[in-house]
Protein backbone atom coordinates (compact mmCIF):
# COMPACT_ATOMS: atom_id res chain seq x y z
CA UNK A 1 0.00 0.00 0.00
CA UNK A 2 1.80 3.17 -1.18
CA UNK A 3 0.28 5.51 1.37
CA UNK A 4 1.84 8.10 3.70
CA UNK A 5 1.28 5.84 6.73
CA UNK A 6 3.91 3.52 5.21
CA UNK A 7 6.50 6.07 6.31
CA UNK A 8 5.28 5.60 9.89
CA UNK A 9 5.23 1.81 9.61
CA UNK A 10 8.59 1.70 7.84
CA UNK A 11 10.56 4.80 8.95
CA UNK A 12 13.69 3.72 7.07
CA UNK A 13 11.81 4.49 3.87
CA UNK A 14 11.81 8.21 4.59
CA UNK A 15 15.60 8.10 5.01
CA UNK A 16 16.44 5.82 2.08
CA UNK A 17 14.22 5.61 -1.00
CA UNK A 18 16.94 3.79 -2.94
CA UNK A 19 17.71 0.53 -1.15
CA UNK A 20 15.06 0.35 1.59
CA UNK A 21 11.47 -0.69 1.07
CA UNK A 22 8.73 -2.30 3.15
CA UNK A 23 7.77 -5.94 2.69
CA UNK A 24 5.57 -6.40 -0.37
CA UNK A 25 6.62 -3.10 -1.94
CA UNK A 26 8.65 -4.75 -4.70
CA UNK A 27 5.65 -6.93 -5.57
CA UNK A 28 3.34 -3.90 -5.60
CA UNK A 29 5.62 -2.05 -8.01
CA UNK A 30 5.96 -5.19 -10.18
CA UNK A 31 2.18 -5.63 -10.35
CA UNK A 32 1.85 -1.93 -11.23
CA UNK A 33 4.29 -2.40 -14.12
CA UNK A 34 2.13 -5.31 -15.27
CA UNK A 35 -0.98 -3.14 -15.12
CA UNK A 36 0.65 -0.36 -17.16
CA UNK A 37 1.92 -2.92 -19.70
CA UNK A 38 -1.54 -4.47 -20.05
CA UNK A 39 -3.21 -1.07 -20.38
CA UNK A 40 -0.58 0.00 -22.94
CA UNK A 41 -1.20 -3.09 -25.10
CA UNK A 42 -4.99 -2.71 -24.72
CA UNK A 43 -4.81 0.90 -25.93
CA UNK A 44 -2.58 -0.08 -28.85
CA UNK A 45 -5.08 -2.76 -29.91
CA UNK A 46 -8.36 -0.97 -29.23
CA UNK A 47 -7.85 2.77 -29.67
CA UNK A 48 -6.78 4.99 -32.50
CA UNK A 49 -3.23 6.29 -32.07
CA UNK A 50 -4.27 9.94 -32.48
CA UNK A 51 -6.67 9.51 -29.54
CA UNK A 52 -4.29 7.72 -27.19
CA UNK A 53 -0.73 8.82 -28.00
CA UNK A 54 -0.40 10.99 -24.88
CA UNK A 55 -1.51 8.19 -22.57
CA UNK A 56 0.65 5.66 -24.43
CA UNK A 57 3.64 7.96 -23.98
CA UNK A 58 2.78 8.40 -20.29
CA UNK A 59 2.53 4.64 -19.83
CA UNK A 60 5.83 4.04 -21.65
CA UNK A 61 7.64 6.46 -19.32
CA UNK A 62 6.04 4.88 -16.25
CA UNK A 63 6.85 1.35 -17.45
CA UNK A 64 10.51 2.26 -17.97
CA UNK A 65 10.89 4.08 -14.64
CA UNK A 66 9.03 1.54 -12.50
CA UNK A 67 10.52 -1.32 -14.50
CA UNK A 68 14.02 -0.17 -13.57
CA UNK A 69 13.06 -0.27 -9.89
CA UNK A 70 11.64 -3.79 -10.30
CA UNK A 71 14.59 -5.15 -12.26
CA UNK A 72 17.30 -3.58 -10.10
CA UNK A 73 15.38 -3.97 -6.83
CA UNK A 74 16.56 -0.43 -6.15
CA UNK A 75 14.51 2.79 -5.99
CA UNK A 76 11.46 0.76 -4.93
CA UNK A 77 10.76 3.34 -2.21
CA UNK A 78 10.92 6.11 -4.79
CA UNK A 79 8.59 4.07 -7.03
CA UNK A 80 6.14 3.77 -4.11
CA UNK A 81 6.08 7.55 -3.82
CA UNK A 82 5.49 7.74 -7.59
CA UNK A 83 2.50 5.40 -7.25
CA UNK A 84 0.80 7.93 -4.94
CA UNK A 85 -0.02 9.74 -8.20
CA UNK A 86 -2.34 6.89 -9.11
CA UNK A 87 -4.67 7.67 -6.19
CA UNK A 88 -5.98 10.51 -8.35
CA UNK A 89 -6.63 8.05 -11.20
CA UNK A 90 -9.67 6.76 -9.29
CA UNK A 91 -11.42 10.12 -9.71
CA UNK A 92 -9.99 10.75 -13.17
CA UNK A 93 -11.46 7.44 -14.39
CA UNK A 94 -14.75 7.91 -12.52
CA UNK A 95 -15.09 11.33 -14.16
CA UNK A 96 -14.57 9.71 -17.58
CA UNK A 97 -17.14 7.00 -16.85
CA UNK A 98 -19.70 9.63 -15.80
CA UNK A 99 -19.04 11.55 -19.02
CA UNK A 100 -19.54 8.38 -21.09
CA UNK A 101 -22.81 7.77 -19.21
CA UNK A 102 -24.00 11.29 -20.15
CA UNK A 103 -24.03 12.36 -16.51
CA UNK A 104 -21.93 15.51 -16.98
CA UNK A 105 -24.64 17.66 -15.42
CA UNK A 106 -25.28 15.48 -12.38
CA UNK A 107 -24.41 16.19 -8.75
CA UNK A 108 -22.28 13.02 -8.79
CA UNK A 109 -20.23 14.39 -11.68
CA UNK A 110 -19.82 17.75 -9.93
CA UNK A 111 -18.62 16.08 -6.72
CA UNK A 112 -16.31 13.79 -8.70
CA UNK A 113 -14.82 16.73 -10.61
CA UNK A 114 -14.12 18.56 -7.33
CA UNK A 115 -12.54 15.46 -5.78
CA UNK A 116 -10.64 14.88 -9.01
CA UNK A 117 -9.12 18.35 -8.98
CA UNK A 118 -8.35 18.19 -5.24
CA UNK A 119 -6.65 14.81 -5.46
CA UNK A 120 -4.93 15.96 -8.64
CA UNK A 121 -3.23 18.80 -6.77
CA UNK A 122 -2.37 16.68 -3.72
CA UNK A 123 -1.43 13.35 -5.29
CA UNK A 124 -0.20 14.31 -8.76
CA UNK A 125 1.22 17.80 -8.63
CA UNK A 126 2.55 17.78 -5.07
CA UNK A 127 3.98 14.27 -5.46
CA UNK A 128 5.74 15.14 -8.73
CA UNK A 129 7.10 18.33 -7.15
CA UNK A 130 8.35 16.37 -4.14
CA UNK A 131 9.95 13.74 -6.38
CA UNK A 132 11.66 16.43 -8.48
CA UNK A 133 12.96 18.08 -5.32
CA UNK A 134 14.21 14.73 -3.97
CA UNK A 135 16.05 14.00 -7.23
CA UNK A 136 17.64 17.44 -7.18
CA UNK A 137 18.71 17.18 -3.53
CA UNK A 138 20.09 13.64 -4.02
CA UNK A 139 21.72 14.16 -7.43
CA UNK A 140 25.16 13.71 -5.87
CA UNK A 141 24.37 10.33 -4.29
CA UNK A 142 22.18 8.80 -7.01
CA UNK A 143 24.21 7.24 -9.86
CA UNK A 144 24.22 9.43 -12.99
CA UNK A 145 22.23 6.96 -15.13
CA UNK A 146 19.48 6.61 -12.52
CA UNK A 147 19.45 10.35 -11.92
CA UNK A 148 19.15 10.95 -15.68
CA UNK A 149 16.22 8.50 -16.03
CA UNK A 150 14.46 10.02 -13.00
CA UNK A 151 15.04 13.57 -14.17
CA UNK A 152 13.87 12.74 -17.70
CA UNK A 153 10.77 11.12 -16.21
CA UNK A 154 10.01 14.26 -14.21
CA UNK A 155 10.72 16.52 -17.22
CA UNK A 156 8.21 14.51 -19.25
CA UNK A 157 5.56 13.90 -16.59
CA UNK A 158 5.39 17.37 -15.06
CA UNK A 159 4.36 19.25 -18.24
CA UNK A 160 1.99 16.43 -19.23
CA UNK A 161 0.28 16.65 -15.86
CA UNK A 162 0.16 20.46 -15.94
CA UNK A 163 -1.49 20.35 -19.37
CA UNK A 164 -4.02 17.76 -18.19
CA UNK A 165 -4.72 19.87 -15.09
CA UNK A 166 -5.38 22.88 -17.31
CA UNK A 167 -7.72 20.83 -19.53
CA UNK A 168 -9.63 19.50 -16.51
CA UNK A 169 -9.92 22.96 -14.97
CA UNK A 170 -11.10 24.47 -18.26
CA UNK A 171 -13.54 21.61 -18.94
CA UNK A 172 -15.11 21.31 -15.50
CA UNK A 173 -14.80 24.77 -13.95
CA UNK A 174 -14.37 27.40 -16.66
CA UNK A 175 -17.34 26.73 -18.94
Amino acid sequence: NPSPHRFCLHPGLSEDLVSTHPPGAHSLVAVSVGYFLEDFVDMLCNQKLHQSWELLFHHAVVIVCLGIAVLLQQYVGFALVALLVEINSIFLHLRQILLMANLAHSACYRLTSILNLGTYVVFRMATLAWMSRWLFLNRGTVPPAACAVGTLGMVIMTPMNLILFYRLLRSDFCK
